[in-house]
């Protein structure tokens, strides 16, 4: 078996019936509910996946459960309590143990099934120097000393196998808080404890622990490559120079001040046509992010009946490394902005309009009722109107999306940015699978979604490849790929420039994947040629874009 690391495989299409690919994210603390939501888009493809990652605290109760195996009231603890479709009992999860959840066509019994992971555990872990690993008959998992009084569960086994597609896996105790596991009857069973690697003497960090398992991926389960890639770990803070705004992001950055290739030139057609509408925008007290994020395509975009619109005020409460929007202290929403949204529509003309924010992580529901409202008065207004919406990810709270969902956007939006590796660096308040899983979640919403991603900040074109394969993994029908410009100085630096040959063949492998539409070129931004992107989707998709 062999396994690349980001950017290694160029395989773009899988099948069950022949070897297969193996994308194996390394996602880092990822909150319970995104992970399910990912889980179940990805189960309702073909694509096989190892999604492993850390959760925050919280507990969770499987179709068997008895609840009185939990012992103390969860939020008297600080964790969560979730309810899944899972087999097993009661467990926790928290910081400090590893959780795998292999989402993949199972060509063996379930029973089989188990038994794989468990040995791909035993083997790891024997690897990493813990003896006298094995297991117990009768009690799914991996246990120390499994034949003695004292025999102590180190990793819990959980699986759901439906349709011949797996989900939920397994859960390896490296180092965490050992005491939340009192509060419980850990699976159910009462006459063994529960212990992990640095309880048992193994001085290892999870990194080596991710490393050691895909060492260890069975032959006999997978029969296929595997393409790694991986959130940044954990680093010291004398080694953060690689995750700053400093130019020491790489060694050889593009100068601030050096002259742009021909192909991001473009000319200003500051013409009556635009003067009239920014005056329009100016009369209603309205922002659009044409201007706020100074968008190269502005004058094309305008001319063709397109604009942006900024909603829940100018300032963002995040301060992500590649943008030029205000991040002071956020003012108070205004009521009357719905309206004068609606309104300019009206007034410009527009067949598609996008609506987007700033993120509004200070209110409670992230501004989505703010969203829910300025569609519904657009709608009223001008129904011929496209809506699209170009959504924060309401810090991936299920209520406050809903909202938005529920609004029914001809078009929801919402962009990953950059590829996993970079994701710190380059937006620091956000997640590569929160994400995800909000993508996931409008499209189990029957929504038509899409996603984008700007470039040169440091990725390879492989992983470039693998983010579009992981948005077209849960569901995104359209994607949008441009060149990132560097707006300041305290702005991250520009790594390169992507010649318009490399975009053009992002587009196609994008198509291949299965994509509605791809727009991908130097001078591309989330709603460019937004209108011929939702024509597109509305005559392929099977929740097709109602054209008004």
């Amino acid at each position: 078996m062999r396994t690349f690391g980001s950017g290694g495989s160029e395989s773009l299409t899988a099948r069950p019936s022949s070897p297969r690919t193996l994308r194996s994210r390394w996602l880092g603390r990822v909150k319970y509910r995104d992970a399910q939501a990912i889980q179940m888009a990805l189960h309702r493809g073909s694509d096989d996946y190892l999604l492993l990652l850390e959760h925050p605290p919280t507990y969770t109760m499987g179709l068997r459960v008895n609840m009185d195996h939990m012992l103390l009231p969860p939020m008297a603890v600080g964790a969560e309590l979730i309810r899944t479709n899972r087999g097993g009992e009661t467990t926790f999860h928290g910081p400090g143990q590893l959780v795998g959840y292999p989402v993949l066509t199972v060509g063996m019994t379930v029973p089989e099934y188990v038994r794989t992971l468990e040995q791909w555990l035993i083997d790891t872990l024997i690897e990493l120097g813990l003896d006298g690993v094995g297991r117990v008959d009768g009690r799914p998992g991996v246990w120390v000393s499994p034949d003695a009084e004292n025999a102590r569960k180190i990793a819990a086994v959980g699986t759901r196998v439906t349709r011949g597609r797996s989900m939920h896996g397994f859960a390896l105790n490296v180092d965490p808080d050992l005491t939340m596991f009192k509060h419980i009857i850990p699976c159910g069973i009462r006459d063994r404890g529960v212990t992990s690697l640095v309880a048992e003497k193994i001085d290892v960090t999870m990194q080596q622990v991710v490393d050691s398992l895909h060492r260890h991926i069975p032959e006999s389960l997978f029969h296929h490559d595997v393409e790694r890639a991986d959130n940044a770990w954990h680093v010291e803070r004398d080694a953060m120079a690689e995750f700053t705004r400093t130019g020491a992001v790489r060694s050889e950055v593009v100068p601030l001040r050096e002259r742009k290739p021909d192909w991001m030139v473009v000319k200003a057609n500051m013409g009556d046509d635009y003067r009239g509408l920014r005056k329009t925008l100016r009369s209603l007290d309205l922002v659009t992010v044409c201007e706020e994020a100074g968008c190269p395509n502005i004058y094309e975009c305008w001319a063709d009946g397109t604009a942006t619109f900024m909603i829940n005020g100018e300032r963002c409460t995040r301060a992500c490394g590649f943008c030029l929007v205000d991040t002071q202290k956020p003012e108070a929403q205004s009521p009357g902005e719905p309206t004068r949204v609606a309104d300019a529509v009206v007034k410009m003309k527009l067949s598609h309009a996008v609506i987007t924010t700033v993120a509004r992580d200070d209110l409670a529901d992230g501004g989505a009722g703010a969203f829910a409202q300025t569609i519904g008065e657009v709608r009223a207004k001008s129904p011929q109107t496209q809506v699209e919406t170009l959504i924060s990810d309401c810090k991936g709270d299920p209520a406050s999306l809903q909202m938005i969902f529920d609004a029914r956007p001809d078009v929801l939006n919402h962009n990953i940015e950059t590829v996993l590796r970079l994701q710190r660096a380059v937006r620091p308040s956000a997640s590569y699978a929160r994400s995800l899983a909000v993508l996931a979640r409008a499209k189990a919403n029957g929504l038509t979604t899409k996603s984008g991603m700007i470039v040169g900040m440091g990725e390879t074109f492989g992983e470039a490849l693998e983010t579009l394969r992981d948005l077209r993994a849960v569901g995104v029908d359209i994607v949008t790929v441009g060149q990132y410009l560097r707006p300041t100085e305290s702005h991250l630096p520009v790594a390169r420039w992507w010649t318009p040959d490399e975009f053009e063949t992002l587009r196609l492998a994008g198509m291949a994947m299965g994509f509605v539409h791809v727009q991908s070129s130097p001078l591309t931004r989330s709603s460019y040629h937004a209108r011929e992107a939702a024509e597109s989707a509305a005559s392929v998709t099977s929740t097709p874009v109602t054209l008004r």
